[in-house]
């Protein structure tokens, strides 16, 4: 039995993979600092879903507390890493650039050596979207250069893709970076758009509409991207055989290092989104047109033609089932 070592199991994402994991017999291992970033209610709501499962251990403890992670690596030897711990959010590295370099930097690192002293067969680990930053060209492709970050958070998520690349060839780590495209569903951030919306239109308050609305999201529920980890998880990255520095893909390499689009490959713009809560809840929201935030791109459209290719995934949850989806989570987790 592989034992796999899930950071942020706490998380909306981690909590969601280790579920699934668990299910189909894995043994988990699961860090998380629970940190008051969002709702610490929620973190152990989350977590009660699975704390009690005898394949599951769960360990308390920050990414950048070195001796920790040392002290976990130690004890569990984990052969497969799912690194989705991380301090998120555009608009709050405006405001707490520090918690980025700690959690996204440091923390990272400290991932990456780990791995590297415990021999981890492969590393999974979470980008974004927002590594596209000022690029133009929609759809977003890992074959493209993302060299113009337009927030912290999504310079320090450039640099997780740079620090594994090191790793990958300097010491033949296989890992993968998997860059999410606006991820929602039930057990969200409280922080994300959905969640936000939701609550608000349900308490009858007015609701943030940035860039007037205008902007597009390729918005991917949380079903899809967990079976995206899993399929890039059970195979490790390998290099690409043609790689030449002549003309270099930025998407791999050869060295066992690779990047990934994991999004639904058609994106809605934010009225329309909000059309759909406002259908399914009965209500109309109260809405403050507002323009685009420093830091935000107007669109995101995840290009998912090599991780479709490579590994046979396809997102197959429709916008509107998503929103039901949630909706109905919501309203009982909060009885509403």
């Amino acid at each position: 039995m592989r034992t796999i070592l899930v950071t942020g199991s706490a998380g909306f994402i981690g909590s969601s993979l280790t579920v699934k994991l668990l299910s189909r017999g894995d043994r988990v291992v699961g860090f998380d600092n629970h940190n008051d970033y969002y709702d610490p209610n929620l973190k152990e709501a989350r977590i009660k879903r699975f704390i009690d499962h005898p394949n599951y251990q769960h360990v308390r403890g920050d990414l950048s507390d070195t001796s920790a992670l040392k002290d976990l690596f130690s004890q569990f030897k984990p052969t497969h890493v799912v690194n989705l711990a991380a301090q998120a959010g555009v608009r709050y590295s405006i405001e707490n650039p520090q918690a980025y370099i700690e959690s996204n930097l440091v923390g990272f690192g400290n991932i990456l050596e780990q791995c590297r002293q415990s021999e981890v067969k492969h590393l999974v680990y979470a980008s974004s979207s927002s590594v596209y930053g000022a690029n133009e060209k929609i759809p977003f492709s890992v074959n493209d250069n993302v060299d113009h970050p337009l927030s912290l958070y999504a310079a320090t998520k450039k640099c997780n893709e740079l620090m594994a690349h090191s790793y990958s060839n300097l010491f033949d780590l296989p890992t993968t970076g998997l860059r999410f495209f606006t991820v929602y569903g039930p057990w969200g951030r409280p922080d994300m758009a959905l969640f936000k919306f939701t609550k608000a239109i349900l308490e009858g308050k007015k609701i943030q509409v940035f860039n007037y609305g205008h902007h597009r999201r390729d918005w991917t529920y949380i079903d899809d991207i967990v079976s995206g980890i899993i399929k890039v998880l059970d195979r490790p990255a390998f290099g690409n055989a043609s790689w030449s520095g002549l003309n270099p893909d930025p998407g791999s390499s050869k060295a066992p290092w690779r990047v990934y689009n994991i999004g639904n490959n058609t994106p809605t713009e934010l009225l329309d989104f909000i059309s759909s809560i406002e259908e399914f809840l009965g209500l109309t929201a109260d809405k403050e047109l507002l323009p685009l935030q420093d830091g935000d791109v107007p669109d995101t459209f995840a290009d998912v033609t090599n991780l479709r290719d490579e590994f046979n995934f396809s997102p197959s949850t429709p916008l509107n089932d998503g929103i039901s989806k949630f909706l109905t989570w919501y309203r009982e987790y909060y009885e509403v």
